[in-house]
């Protein structure tokens, strides 16, 4: 088997699982693009088997500590043990992430279920060749009726991949709908927002909710309402959800048409709505998308999180709470906390922290892996002015 020779010190002797370029020593046995490559140490020791794209910034990802072969019965296995996990959760059966990458050992393999229905990402060149085995087994396993091949995310660019949607199992299914502790959302795997859901953070919903009980709401960044839904059904006052996006306003309103809850929806730059809204709230729920997707950008990412959380806080009535999310794994849970701080300081502000989150446990984080952990957040109470 063709392989990489790995420098000293690399991260893979510290538990990662990625190799860069600067890593490589030397690479033997001409591996191509896409192909399985064994790894071994600067003194000729085995460290395993990687998937190999000399064309990405990160060579080379390793799947097994062990030889392997990417073969029907290697996907067998590794969606089995991602299926088996996922059954001893306590979460819903139907609405799920059934593969994380990394995470289950399938580096940039995304699987997501809603019901009878499965969809697929592969960002990686070597998963995005052998996809066919993927749905092979995932269709031995879990027989669904169809699954969408959901290739669109950004992360296939750095792999060298062109972006396409398409069935890839059964028929396209017309939009349908899946129910989540009350709420209802409207589901369209191939032309839905992201693979249908914000599976991530809905764990979340109904611990924001829990505090809404009679309280005046405004959710920013509403995407698909989950978090507007919960508090509609948990009994808020009103509740307002902001988004840019038409799309997301209008799946929103819809949302909440199903649901049986009212919301009054507003699509505008939100940024714009908080600096120019001079109304106040006793509860506000900040869930942005990634404001930073590489490193080069940490910075102004953190000014933009402290200018949301300063505006917020000033629309926050007393004792009101303010419920904020960070979904880039580059802005850390601290640096995220920290905009949080240098807002209440600015806006003269003193807060209570009374809860934290992250992903829900069906995107599983690995201790030696940090890319795997990605969202975080902290729910904080607005206290008394000293």
């Amino acid at each position: 088997m063709p392989g990489l020779i790995i420098k000293p010190r690399s991260r893979i002797f510290h538990g990662h699982e990625w190799v860069y370029s600067s890593e490589i020593q030397k690479t033997f046995g001409n591996p191509e693009p896409g192909d399985l490559v064994s790894l071994k140490d600067f003194k000729d020791r085995p460290l395993g088997v990687a998937i190999y794209n000399p064309n990405s910034q990160i060579v080379a990802r390793r799947i097994s500590r062990r030889k392997q072969k990417l073969d029907e019965e290697f996907f067998a296995r590794r969606l089995g043990q991602a299926l088996a996990y996922r059954d001893s959760l306590p979460i819903a059966k139907d609405l799920r992430r059934l593969v994380w990458s990394e995470s289950d050992g399938l580096p940039g393999v995304i699987v997501d279920q809603y019901g009878e229905h499965l969809v697929l990402q592969t960002t990686t060149l070597a998963m995005d060749q052998r996809k066919d085995l993927i749905v092979a087994a995932l269709v031995e396993l879990l027989s669904p009726k169809s699954i969408t091949l959901r290739n669109d995310s950004s992360m296939r660019k750095p792999e060298g991949l062109e972006d396409e949607i398409r069935m890839i199992h059964g028929e396209q299914p017309e939009p349908f709908t899946v129910s989540h502790n009350g709420s209802v959302f409207e589901i369209d795997p191939a032309n839905g927002q992201k693979t249908g859901l914000y599976l991530d953070i809905m764990e979340s919903y109904e611990r924001i909710a829990k505090l809404a009980s009679g309280k005046k709401v405004l959710d920013v960044f509403c995407n698909q309402g989950g978090f507007s839904l919960a508090c509609g059904l948990a009994g808020a006052e009103s509740i307002t959800a902001v988004d840019i996006s038409e799309d997301a306003t209008a799946a929103t309103a819809q949302n909440a048409e199903l649901t049986g809850v009212k919301v009054n929806t507003i699509t505008a730059n939100a940024f714009s709505f908080l600096r120019q809204h001079d109304e106040t709230y006793d509860l506000i729920i900040l869930d942005p998308p990634s404001f930073t997707r590489n490193k080069k950008t940490v910075k102004d990412a953190m000014r933009g999180y402290k200018e949301i959380h300063l505006r917020a806080l000033s629309m926050l009535n007393p004792s009101g709470i303010l419920a904020t999310f960070c979904c880039s794994h580059h802005a850390t849970r601290e640096l995220f906390l920290d905009s949080v701080k240098e807002a209440a300081v600015d806006g003269k502000r003193t807060l209570r922290l009374i809860d934290s989150h992250t992903q829900r446990l069906d995107h599983p984080i690995i201790a030696t892996l940090p890319e795997t952990e990605y969202l975080k957040g902290f729910t904080f109470q607005l206290a008394p002015n000293r």
